[in-house]
């Protein structure tokens, strides 16, 4: 393993170009990504959005939401999209359970993100009442480095009351991680740990230059940490006692299908759109730079969905500086577009890193 690219690997990834090539063309919706406050309980390091607990920006009401997801259902099949509410911290929000009441009565699945501090018996018992389908939750390494990071010192014995209430609810979930030079060395350490909580599904990502995080190097593996991650992660996976994958944070070279389920290909767009707390249409609420598609306010979701997004659907224009004579381009296709700036520039290259010494 390593991040050569073998010949049975590239034969696969040839195969997987011709798959996307159907995904773009149909695009069919999968997940929406609704960013309904920007308001937060905690002020983590890495944050991309800079969320605070009193925000500058009202949390977008619910109807305004619900007209919007109105416009969707009767071009598709409800039953086969998840909505998916983050923010901010989305369990701020008082009104989820009612939200969620209102997305299953037209047929949606629906989720919600979280860091956990508000999550408890009551509340879970509550979400699952309204009909909550899957639960992402937030949880950097054990107790020094997760509150560190999320820079409070009850978030960590919040986050592990709200995993083991989830846990025992039965709902589709996961644990994401963020890992920084900080938790690193106790991965596998935490590893354990999780499996002995009785956790099934973990899920790893690094950080990306945006928000809170854009100048904080200390939050950055050095190459030789990133490649040991990847050998970590795909490890884990060949060990099969907890389900370990890499988030879709860019493409890997020979360590595609190795440390995620599927070969690299960003979604946005394609099979995933985002709204933000101000109404904007975009692929995916990660994406922080100006690729918005239109405004729920003064557009139509579906027909927005349905005819533009060129420009994630179609990604000649990405090819460009770095990625201008890169081997790798025709299976990454300029890398995820939530790391873009705000002059279209790539700001970072997971492959490029994976590569450097």
């Amino acid at each position: 393993m390593g991040v050569k690219i073998s010949l049975r690997k590239r034969i696969a990834l040839e195969l997987f170009r011709s798959i996307r090539k159907d995904l773009v063309a149909n695009h069919d919706l999968k997940v929406l990504f609704w960013e309904c406050t920007l308001r937060c309980n905690l002020q983590c390091k890495h944050c991309g959005s800079d969320c605070r607990a009193i925000s500058g920006t009202a949390d977008m009401p619910a109807e305004d939401f619900l007209r919007a997801v109105d416009t969707l259902t009767s071009h598709l099949d409800p039953h086969k999209v998840l909505v998916t509410m983050t923010g901010g911290e989305a369990l701020i929000r008082k009104d989820i359970e009612r939200i969620g009441v209102e997305l299953r009565k037209r047929g949606y699945q629906w989720g919600v993100v979280t860091n956990g501090m508000v999550l408890d018996k009551a509340r879970m018992e509550s979400l699952v009442r309204a009909g909550i389908c899957a639960i992402t939750l937030s949880l950097d390494g054990f107790e020094e480095q997760h509150n560190a990071i999320r820079q409070n010192p009850r978030s960590f014995q919040n986050a592990i009351r709200a995993l083991r209430e989830i846990i025992s609810s039965g709902v589709r979930y996961d644990v994401v991680t963020c890992v920084t030079p900080d938790n690193f060395a106790s991965l596998a350490a935490f590893k354990e740990f999780l499996i002995s909580e009785g956790c099934k599904a973990w899920r790893i990502f690094t950080v990306f230059p945006v928000g809170r995080a854009a100048d904080d190097q200390s939050l950055q593996l050095s190459p030789a940490q990133y490649r040991e991650l990847m050998e970590f992660i795909a490890q884990t996976r060949k060990e099969g006692k907890i389900t370990c994958s890499y988030a879709c944070e860019g493409f890997l070279g020979g360590y595609e299908a190795e440390v995620r389920d599927n070969f690299f290909g960003c979604m946005a767009g394609i099979g995933i759109a985002g709204i933000r707390i101000d109404g904007a249409i975009s692929g995916c609420t990660s994406i922080r730079a100006n690729f918005d598609q239109g405004n729920i306010y003064k557009d139509n979701l579906w027909e927005v969905w349905n005819t533009r997004f060129e420009r994630y659907r179609n990604r000649d224009w990405a090819r460009k500086g770095r990625c201008a004579t890169c081997s790798a381009w025709r299976y990454c296709n300029g890398n995820g577009m939530h790391l873009y700036d705000e002059h279209e520039c790539l700001m970072h290259c997971n492959l490029e890193k994976l590569l450097s010494k």
